[in-house]
């Protein structure tokens, strides 16, 4: 007598990666958004990213924030004291100049980390708690970016405290225009009128800076695009070989942004086992991965004003590469 076979395990998926990957290669031309980089290998090839010397991004943003913390926070406030949220928080490096600066200003200080991720918030609190013992941590745990402008609400404040939202890093940038502004919007509805939000922005400049950016001559930025497929291979059971596509980023002139593709580097098939899925590429055809849109000086401040905010203040550094802007939610 043999045993009974033993049924075949079942295979669970985030249906919300599922159903991006199969409308996004199944369109043409092929796409995928870039929220899927971010699972734990990824989060840690943009923390690499990063510190590379290519990326000007982050260390001329934090260069406004060593200069401006004060500044900043003393315009935000309206004389009141201030909480301090922020979307997508990541390793929040920049936001502990901001947060060192309020705790210097008012003694304590609430942070409210905005994210998909409570495993990533929790590691926040604990971190940011321990450096900086005068902050409370209240994490909110929450898709920003969703479509329901509801879905959005910091919850109530100290009758003494103002707000101020953080979207830093030139994370807008990976929005296109349209849900760039509705995504304000919806933050917008969350506010109170007198809350402040601080927009962090990519300023264009010449093509060779940015395109080294986003193409750093040690790979790591190619590592992280691939990464996505890897993503996929052990997510929705995927045979993707990360290796037969090419990482390619160039400069979208007309579009003003910076383009990221996984570019085939032959004609070949993939698929996706958790969807019965199959792909096929031609040599040559690319996934493009990701957008970063470059803001024009003003342009920034118009998407506030467009949005329900009154454009307040701008920061730049010494070239003039990135700018943080503040906006205060204003009457409809």
């Amino acid at each position: 007598m043999s045993a009974a076979a033993s049924p075949a395990p079942v295979l669970q998926f985030d249906e919300r990666v599922a159903n991006v990957v199969r409308e996004g290669l199944g369109s043409r031309p092929k796409r995928l958004p870039a929220w899927l980089f971010y699972d734990c290998a990824g989060s840690k090839l943009f923390e690499a990213i990063t510190k590379l010397p290519e990326y000007y991004l982050t260390r001329t943003e934090r260069g406004i924030f060593l200069r401006a913390s004060e500044q900043i926070l003393e315009r935000a406030s309206n004389g009141r004291r201030l909480r301090i949220a922020e979307l997508g928080a990541g390793s929040a490096e920049k936001t502990r100049l901001l947060l060192k600066a309020a705790v210097e200003r008012q003694g304590t200080v609430v942070y409210e980390p905005v994210d998909v991720s409570a495993s990533a918030l929790d590691g926040a609190k604990r971190r940011i708690e321990r450096e900086i013992p005068a902050v409370t941590v209240a994490p909110r745990v929450m898709d920003y970016t969703d479509g329901d402008d509801r879905r959005f609400h910091l919850g109530a404040m100290d009758e003494d405290e103002s707000r101020i939202v953080l979207y830093i890093g030139s994370s807008i940038g990976n929005f296109e225009p349209h849900q760039a502004a509705r995504l304000l919007r919806r933050v917008r509805a969350g506010l109170e009128i007198g809350d402040a939000m601080l927009l962090g922005v990519d300023l264009v400049k010449d093509e060779a800076t940015l395109v080294a950016a986003y193409d750093d001559a040690q790979g790591v930025t190619a590592a992280f695009n691939r990464n996505v497929l890897v993503r996929l291979n052990r997510e929705l059971d995927a045979d993707f070989d990360a290796e037969a596509f090419a990482h390619r980023a160039v400069w979208n002139k007309a579009a003003s942004r910076m383009e990221m593709h996984l570019v085939s580097r032959i004609a070949q098939q993939a698929n996706v086992g958790a969807l019965d899925f199959a792909v096929e590429f031609a040599a040559g055809e690319s996934i493009h991965t990701e957008n970063s849109y470059k803001y024009r000086p003003g342009q920034a401040e118009a998407l506030l004003k467009e949005t329900g905010f009154r454009a307040e203040a701008t920061w730049t550094d010494p070239r003039g590469w990135f700018a943080v802007c503040l906006g205060r939610a204003s009457s409809p």
